[in-house]
């Protein structure tokens, strides 16, 4: 047992149960076939761990402890809410602690949860806010305040969801070979979100989430095992390994540091270079997608040894492929950039102030910039303040409160 602490261990725990989540949600749903058992138990779990660590100590192996504990709790919970033949049947199985068979990386419990919440059954949304519940392990107002919709609203939509699956019986599995192809954008749409919510968390006391990012990372790796020749597969992975490769210089002293101030030499190599070789498998296929769009533009910026390098020709050129083949007033925003630093800040600001993107906080952030760049700065701070508002992620607020403030 690691040795008990005071403050510190309820902060340890916290972490250590954010880690093991998904690991934890994943395992009970496959040995007890039901969302709601597996996520109340596993929130039990945590309880009981809050109680006996501060006393006992974490334990040499904490994900599995928790694993364990819940299955316990799983078992309590079926014995207590029904006398059913089948229920008792359940809880028999339960007994069984043979760890089920090893069929490779590809049968992975979290990857077979993340289909199940990712079932063509459910909304769009819904998949969304139950893979953020149920792999993330983020909290509903989290994700409420993700999707800017009430709490309640969404603690409906993740119950009917849950619902919906133990309804129609979808199966707790990885698809069969001949339904992956219809399923797979919708789980690599959730992945990413996983992604990005880890890279700059909506909420919450961390502005930088690296667990989640590693576990979309994770994911991901999983779908190419499972899919080598889907490019957009590649294409995701690459496109958040060379995004997650920038993470050691994004944030310094709370405050987020845009990409023309980071510190390069503080960049992940190994990432980058996976990252590039994926875009180059998929450039020789010739199949592109939005992911390996994305991927590219990433590639580009992560070749320039300095900000002064960058190709931001070859940048905008990738944001016109991209506008053909996913059209956007995000992706005109994000090709905007590249248009500043090709034409200038005016020519910018014409087509960002074009966009129906007031609400969001990238387009007020790109907008104060441009108009910081062009000397308007009473527009500017009023730009900043805009964009403020709209975001709770605390090393975003410290970065343009610092931006906002150089005005004065």
């Amino acid at each position: 047992m690691r040795a008990p602490g005071d403050a510190d261990t309820s902060e340890e725990i916290s972490r250590i149960f954010r880690e093991e989540y998904a690991v934890v949600v994943a395992s009970l749903a496959r040995r007890f076939g039901d969302l709601d058992i597996a996520e109340e138990a596993a929130g039990e779990a945590l309880v009981t761990a809050m109680e006996r660590w501060p006393g006992d100590g974490i334990p040499p192996n904490p994900g599995g402890w928790l694993t364990t504990t819940g299955h316990r709790k799983a078992i309590d919970r079926i014995r207590r809410e029904s006398q059913r033949d089948d229920r008792h049947r359940q809880a028999a199985m339960t007994y069984d602690d043979t760890p089920p068979p090893d069929h490779g990386a590809v049968e992975d419990d979290r990857l077979r949860l993340v289909f199940t919440c990712c079932h063509p059954a459910l909304a769009p949304a819904a998949r969304v806010a139950l893979t953020l519940r149920l792999i993330t392990g983020l909290t509903v107002p989290e994700i409420a305040a993700a999707f800017l919709v009430p709490e309640t609203t969404m603690a409906q939509r993740i119950t009917r969801a849950k619902a919906k699956i133990k309804a129609a019986k979808v199966p707790y599995r990885v698809p069969r070979a001949e339904d992956l192809p219809a399923r797979t954008a919708g789980v690599l749409a959730v992945v990413y979100l996983v992604f990005n919510e880890g890279y700059l968390a909506t909420a919450g006391a961390e502005s930088v989430r690296d667990d989640l990012c590693e576990e979309a990372i994770r994911l991901a790796r999983l779908l190419r095992v499972l899919l080598p020749q889907d490019p957009e597969v590649a294409g995701l992975l690459a496109l958040m390994l060379l995004t997650h490769a920038r993470r050691p210089a994004r944030v310094s002293d709370g405050s987020l540091v845009p990409l023309d101030e980071q510190d390069r030499t503080l960049w992940r190599r190994d990432l980058i270079e996976e990252g590039h070789e994926l875009v180059r498998a998929c450039l020789a296929l010739n199949r592109p997608g939005p992911y390996q769009i994305q991927a590219a533009v990433n590639a580009v910026h992560t070749d320039a040894a300095t900000v002064a390098d960058t190709d931001w020709g070859q940048i905008a050129a990738l944001y016109d492929q991209l506008a053909r083949i996913a059209p956007s007033p995000v992706v005109a925003l994000n090709r905007a950039v590249a248009v500043a630093e090709l034409e200038g800040p005016e020519v910018a600001l014409a087509l960002v102030e074009r966009l129906d993107l007031v609400a969001y906080h990238a387009w007020q952030a790109t907008r104060a910039d441009l108009l910081r760049r062009l000397g308007r700065h009473a527009e500017a701070r009023a730009a900043y303040d805009a964009a403020i508002a709209l975001i709770d992620n605390e090393a975003q607020r410290t970065f343009l409160d610092r931006r906002r403030a150089e005005l004065m």
